[in-house]
């Protein structure tokens, strides 16, 4: 029987929000290091995230802003619908304060609730209070510019700028067209380029970088809600592989609403990856819609005019590497590059780093310092810090997965490994250590993880085994991975093995492996997948499988499931459908089943364009396989598919196309759509009773 008392795990994980609400994050450092400002809920079951302050010299705490005492706010969170998309690119699972901005010397801090700006002070009496810009209601994106005298935002498509001293808020740029906003992000630069923001402040705060988004040639897709007929369905504008993308362009506007638009060649690179305003003027980063070049260019403020800084190109596709490119304090271009093997860090043309490490991203730059992120081992991800001429300095323990921000010579580290809770402490520049109280629940599970590299290509696999387990019982294996690009699952963190290890404690063998494709093993290693999703991810798993049943006999190769949710989803589909031999049951949650159906930069990056690929496409897709009738020697096998029909991601018509090939081909299936529900999954009830009814489809489904 699946215990459902209030108390046990799904109920904790799903109401914790993954055990993140109450855990210290969004850090941003004074310029002298003397204080940092942080986001953080009062407990691990809270969803309203406030504002705090922490002092680098005492390590003394401070409450700055608590959106449950400001006066006026509703008692539910009214959202504009760009921020409830804004919300949805990044993953934000919580609300109240989740985002904020500062000027420069990080003495005020805007930020948005319920679609109405606020400020609060960051040195004395925080005073939080809302701004007001008239009868605008719809605020998303609010920013100071760096001097703190003015609020950028962006409301019903338009980029606003209200001056704090006189109260008066004008529009900057006004929507040219049904389809255009300003300021606002593209749909593939926020899923896809980790870039959420549309405009960037000068330093001296008169004029901004905007950028101008044109969605009229990308095809509109009609997201309905089948469980309330009577409403409308969402129109998105949604570029699918081979489609249209969004028109993007800039524009420099000044305070007086002066536009001089920056050039480029917009039609070879359509793609604006990122910008950047600093006191060396504006740069930009721009790509090609074969994603095999990176151009980072640099603007002429006062003629638009692009030169170019750098580029990288590679014939497959070139990487978009977070927190680059930026500048040191004295000039020097900091970049991340494919060399010898290696992602390496660059300071122009000179590397900092060997071909022993894999830089992850570039978090800051202090002066001339930089820190980053970078692995040796792969499964773990450790800060380094350098400064151009010298060697990197290790800023982390040698294990675990960490992350970090830098300023003033004060260092905020977070931490987590196998061994130890999750653990956020800033460092002073004398190495004085303080810790940030961290409000998360306690999972109540320490994983039991074996951490393995298995085979030729040196698979990191990570094997769970029921708590207590006798050595010598045979157990039901259950494979639990992501699988994918851009996505890692074995990692020396607690974090990452709780609901594995409560599989695991539920009758199971838990494998988790990162194949090919992943991240941290280098640039061949991801580009094995180049058009084809499927044969290597796949291939990776069995073999990994295989070679965890070596080292644990109790692994029954019988009776093997695999569960897993978007590409992990669709690796848990293709593994019943393509190697029923091996695989017995799976659990596809979100499932990519026709990649036709993804994103254009995500999907053409790895099988190119549908017309010039369609092998690629047809290769990776999961429509012929279960539009084959099942065999005797390939038998249908229990599949329970899971979809969120709010999903504007990875839409339900996946699920649909999938099922409706199942069903044609007489193969017997389940489909659990999930009403209201986005890619996320946050709500509550959802969150837990998945976990359970998986569970039980797959004790079923393998006899345990």
């Amino acid at each position: 029987m699946v215990d459902s008392s209030p108390d046990t795990f799904p109920r904790l994980h799903a109401r914790t929000r993954r055990f993140t609400l109450g855990a210290p994050r969004g850090f941003t450092l004074a310029p002298d290091g003397s204080r940092a400002v942080f986001l953080r809920s009062h407990d691990g079951t809270d969803p309203v995230t406030c504002l705090w302050s922490i002092d680098a010299v005492t390590g003394s705490e401070r409450l700055l802003v608590d959106p449950a005492q400001l006066p006026g706010l509703p008692g539910e969170e009214d959202l504009p619908a760009a921020e409830r998309a804004r919300r949805e690119r990044v993953r934000e699972q919580a609300g109240g304060v989740v985002g904020y901005d500062t000027d420069a010397a990080v003495t005020t801090a805007v930020f948005a609730l319920s679609g109405r700006p606020y400020l609060a002070s960051l040195t004395g009496d925080p005073d939080p209070r809302r701004l007001d810009v008239g009868d605008v209601t719809a605020v998303v994106e609010p920013r100071l510019d760096p001097t703190g005298q003015r609020v950028a935002f962006v409301a019903d498509r338009a980029l606003h700028v209200h001056e704090i001293a006189t109260g008066a808020t004008r529009v900057l740029a006004a929507p040219d067209g049904d389809d255009v906003s300003h300021g606002l992000a593209d749909f593939a630069a926020a899923e896809e380029m980790n870039r959420t923001r549309g405009y960037w402040w000068s330093p001296d705060g008169d004029a901004l970088l905007v950028a101008r988004v044109d969605e009229s040639p990308v095809e509109r897709w009609h997201i309905a809600d089948p469980a309330n007929p009577g409403r409308p369905p969402t129109v998105v504008a949604y570029p699918a592989a081979g489609t249209p993308n969004a028109l993007v362009t800039l524009d420099i506007i000044t305070l007086d609403g002066a536009r001089t638009p920056v050039v480029w060649d917009t039609a070879a690179n359509e793609y604006l990856v990122t910008a950047r305003w600093d006191a060396t003027g504006p740069m930009v980063v721009v790509q090609p819609r074969d994603q095999t070049a990176l151009h980072v260019l640099a603007v002429d403020a006062s003629t638009g005019a692009t030169t170019a800084l750098h580029t990288d190109t590679d014939p497959v596709w070139v990487e978009i590497v977070p927190g680059v490119p930026e500048r040191t304090a004295s000039g020097e271009l900091l970049r991340v590059a494919d060399d010898g093997g290696a992602r390496r860090l660059f300071a122009g043309d000179t590397p900092l780093t060997d071909t022993s490490m894999q830089v992850r991203d570039v978090a800051g730059v202090d002066g001339d310092t930089v820190l980053f992120r970078a692995s040796v081992e792969p499964t773990s991800i450790r800060l380094f810090s350098v400064v151009p001429g010298r060697d990197p300095v290790p800023r982390s323990p040698e294990t675990g997965v960490h992350s970090g921000t830098l300023s003033g010579g004060t260092l905020v580290r977070g931490s987590q490994d196998l061994d130890s809770v999750p653990r956020t402490v800033l460092v002073t520049a004398d190495g004085t250590e303080h810790p940030v109280a961290s409000h998360a629940t306690d999972p109540g599970i320490v994983p039991r993880v074996a951490m393995h590299v298995l085979g030729g290509r040196e698979l990191r696999t990570a094997v769970l085994l029921p708590t207590g387990h006798r050595e010598g019982t045979p157990l039901p294996v259950l494979l639990d991975p992501y699988g994918g690009p851009h996505s890692q699952r074995v990692l020396s963190a607690r974090t990452a093995f709780l609901s594995s290890q409560w599989f695991a404690d539920r009758g199971f063998a838990v494998v988790v492996t990162d194949g090919r494709g992943s991240p941290g093993r280098g640039p061949e290693f991801e580009r094995a997948i180049h058009h084809d999703l499927a044969t290597p991810v796949l291939d990776d798993q069995v073999d990994a499988l295989h070679a965890a049943a070596e080292l644990h006999p109790d692994l029954d190769l019988d009776r093997v499931g695999i569960r897993g949710w978007s590409f992990g989803g669709y690796l848990a589909a293709l593994a019943v459908l393509r190697r029923p031999d091996v695989f017995h049951a799976a659990v596809a949650g979100a499932p990519v089943t026709d990649w036709s159906l993804y994103d254009t930069h995500y999907t053409e990056r790895y099988l190119g364009m549908p017309a010039a690929n369609p092998q690629a496409y047809r290769r990776s897709s999961l429509l012929d396989d279960a539009s084959t009738p099942a065999t005797e020697d390939r038998p249908n096998r229990p599949l329970m598919i899971i979809h969120g029909l709010a999903d504007d991601n990875v839409v339900a018509a996946h699920t649909l196309r999938l099922s409706s090939a199942l069903l044609a081909a007489n193969r017997a299936h389940q489909v659990l759509p999930l009403s209201g529900v986005t890619h996320m999954t946050p709500q509550e009830v959802v969150a837990e009773n998945l976990l359970l009814l998986q569970v039980r489809f797959l004790r079923d489904a393998l006899g345990a």
